[in-house]
């Protein structure tokens, strides 16, 4: 019986033994693990470091050298025509945010809405056209840094009237800012070297064409509204929404 008894006794201490041996291998697992996970945190934050110092924007690619020649733009025209893509975003995200506040349920002015959505479109279309002519020409594959920022734009309570007037103002300094982009585009040298002559056909045949025709249609609807208020007061303006 004392022998029995001495037997279960040893087997207790083989076991706890054991289990204190299994306990402090799964810490030593454990730790090994946690180790590793705290490794790769610092791999990953060293990655996202090199990253963010490094341009992402930036082209590395050594380009071929027989393109050396083609990008011949000009750098002053070059940083015209980014300023001009700049402006022609910032006049959409304008328009965007006049389109919103007709859209609102306190305002509710579904023709103004939809005007302001259709003039922000084609605002952004335009500064894709610019971007796309830079790239045509050969002048991306440097860098596209700053080349399109978000602005930041006027969230007035505009009423009808308001919101075309600061759209005719808005448009008429899109017009002359694509004014000043052609005549640096067109140069200084009385040779005409550095006249770019395509870029300056495409915009005062296609830029200058519908600004001034957006133009005088805003004028238009300008004059309108203030005949329609100035006979009907508010209900003018909701006459006029009506059928814009």
């Amino acid at each position: 019986m004392v022998k029995l008894i001495a037997s279960i006794a040893s087997l207790l201490v083989v076991l706890a033994l054991a289990n204190v041996a299994q306990a402090d291998s799964l810490k030593s697992s454990q730790f090994s693990v946690v180790q590793e996970l705290k490794i790769q945190k610092n791999d990953e934050i060293k990655v996202t470091n090199k990253l963010q110092d490094d341009d992402l924007l930036t082209c590395n690619i050594k380009s071929n050298a027989a393109f050396s020649g083609w990008p011949d733009m000009k750098a002053p025209c070059i940083n015209s025509m980014r300023k001009q893509i700049q402006k022609e975003i910032f006049a959409s995200t304008q328009y965007l945010a006049m389109a919103a506040h007709f859209a609102t349920d306190t305002v509710n002015r579904p023709g103004f809405a939809e005007h302001f959505i259709k003039a922000a479109k084609e605002e952004r279309e335009h500064g894709a056209k610019l971007v796309e002519y830079l790239s045509m020409r050969g002048q991306l594959t440097d860098t596209v840094n700053n080349l399109i920022k978000v602005p930041t734009v006027d969230v007035s309570k505009w009423t009808g009237l308001s919101a075309l007037e600061a759209a005719f103002k808005l448009e008429t300094e899109v017009t002359n800012s694509i004014r000043a982009l052609i005549k640096t585009c067109e140069g200084t040298a009385k040779n005409g070297e550095d006249n770019d002559y395509h870029l300056v056909d495409y915009l005062t045949g296609v830029y200058l064409e519908e600004q001034l025709t957006g133009q005088r249609d805003l004028a238009g609807k300008i004059t309108t509204l203030e005949k329609m208020m100035d006979s009907h007061g508010e209900l003018g303006e909701f006459l006029f929404d009506k059928n814009l």
